[in-house]
């Protein structure tokens, strides 16, 4: 697979090459064009996303899905991709968009953290190591790039505090980007498990603890303690059971009869 093929769809064009070490942005109210690159967006919600989402929020998996987003197939993808709504409005702006800002900023998904870069990534299959290449995308209606303020990638990223999102997005697109993937559409069974563990992990907390899992595979108990009280920890488990269930890999193994 080629590193591009994980770039942001339909931004290929806009996307430049980092020159000169990094790039000048800055975005605050003071720039003309604050919060218009909050609307019409066509905006993927990783798991990590909707969690703290909906925690920031207070809402259950359930209420945030129902009431947040959408549901649809990529065409590159046999998966169930969960788009955030856009607002029913002339402008199609995000619903947690205000005069003043973002009312989640510090909840923000990692593609509004990173905006203006672009990262196009990919998981090695034989060291399992991330590959990844950063670009700059100019949007004919950002100003931003009229600031003054240089940035270097990394310090880009560590101020925008990505390092907690890409530790949870790489793990999940090294299911997305799975060899075995290629050319399947998968069976509406595994397609409603992949939904439940990616983005309900509500319910995927219930089926943990309120069915067979725990009997089924071998997990020490301090990490069922563990489980009980952190939610990424049952997010990077939900990984876990997809990695088995799809493919039969991974780190999750079945309990010997």
């Amino acid at each position: 697979m080629e590193i591009m093929e994980t770039a942001p769809q339909g931004l290929e064009g806009k996307m430049k090459p980092v020159e000169n070490g990094g790039f000048r942005f800055a975005c605050h109210p003071g720039v003309p064009c604050f919060t218009e690159c909050c609307r019409d967006l066509n905006l993927l919600l990783t798991p990590y996303d909707i969690m703290r989402l909906k925690n920031r929020l207070c809402l259950s998996s359930d209420e945030f899905l129902d009431r947040y987003t959408d549901c649809s197939f990529d065409e590159n993808r046999p998966l169930p991709m969960v788009y955030l709504q856009m607002s029913q409005n002339e402008r199609r702006s995000c619903p947690f968009v205000t005069p003043k800002g973002c009312s989640v900023y510090e909840d923000r998904p990692s593609a509004c953290r990173i905006y203006p870069i672009a990262r196009a990534s990919r998981l090695h299959r034989v060291h399992g190591s991330v590959l990844e290449n950063y670009f700059v995308l100019h949007e004919d209606h950002c100003l931003g790039f009229e600031q003054e303020q240089f940035w270097k990638i990394d310090e880009w990223l560590s101020d925008q505090g990505l390092a907690d999102y890409y530790e949870h997005n790489d793990l999940w697109m090294g299911i997305l980007t799975h060899p075995g993937l290629r050319g399947r559409r998968l069976p509406e069974k595994q397609q409603q498990m992949f939904y439940l563990a990616s983005y309900n992990l509500d319910r995927f907390r219930e089926m943990v603890f309120n069915s067979r899992f725990l009997r089924l595979f071998q997990i020490e108990e301090d990490e069922i303690e563990h489980l009980t009280t952190s939610e990424t920890a049952r997010l990077k488990l939900a990984f876990e059971w997809m990695q088995f269930s799809l493919f039969g890999e991974g780190n999750l193994k079945p309990r010997n009869k």
